[in-house]
This record gives C-alpha cells, sequence and structure tokens, in this order.
C-alpha cells in the first residue's frame, strides 16, 4: 500500500470519528460538558486551598527568616567579642614569640 493509500484511510478514519462526535445527542454531550465543568471546579478548590496554604507558609517563612537574621547579628557578635578577647591574649603571647624568634634567626643583634 503506498503513502498516499495510507494517508487517505487515515483521513477517512478521522473524518468518520469526527462525524460520529458531532451527531452524539445532545444530552451526551450536555453530560459530558457537566461532568468537565464539575471536575474544573474541583480542581480549583483544591488549587485555592493550595494557595491559601502557601501563603500561611511564605507569612511563616518571613517571621522565620527575621529570627534567623535576629540569630546571625548575634552570633556574629559573640564570634567577634570572642576574637578581640582571644586576639588580645593571642596578640600579647604572639608578639613575645616573634621577638624570640627574630633574636634566633639574627646571631648579630645578641652581640
Amino acid at each position: 500500500m503506498s503513502s498516499k493509500q495510507s494517508s487517505h484511510r487515515a483521513q477517512s478514519t478521522s473524518n468518520a470519528n469526527s462525524t460520529t462526535t458531532s451527531h452524539q445527542p445532545l444530552t451526551t454531550q450536555s453530560h459530558n460538558r457537566q461532568r468537565q465543568y464539575t471536575h474544573l471546579q474541583s480542581q480549583l478548590a483544591q488549587l485555592n486551598a493550595h494557595l491559601a496554604d502557601m501563603e500561611n507558609l511564605l507569612r511563616m517563612t518571613a517571621v522565620q527568616a527575621e529570627y534567623t537574621r535576629g540569630l546571625g547579628a548575634w552570633w556574629g557578635g559573640l564570634f567577634m567579642a570572642s576574637s578581640k578577647i582571644l586576639g588580645e591574649e593571642g596578640g600579647a603571647g604572639s608578639a613575645g614569640k616573634r621577638k624570640e624568634e627574630e633574636e634566633s634567626q639574627d646571631p648579630s643583634r645578641l652581640a
């Protein structure tokens, strides 16, 4: 069978299906349309519920972000304070070590 014949056969089959569909009784089409509207309405109700849930979650996330920001500032203050305290202690000790290292490397300074 040639491609021309097969395309003609497919076209005639699709035409037969479309004529069958278009000649359905009005009550069947009305019933199908009503069923589709009902299904669409239930999907829209579900979408509305999910949007409300998402709105609540976004509100909670915004509040938690503010708390997280506050915690970050608090921990940053603690780290800065601890580095200042440890830096003062480490600074005095490291300055003494640095002086000893310089003296041990430069023998001319000992004389």
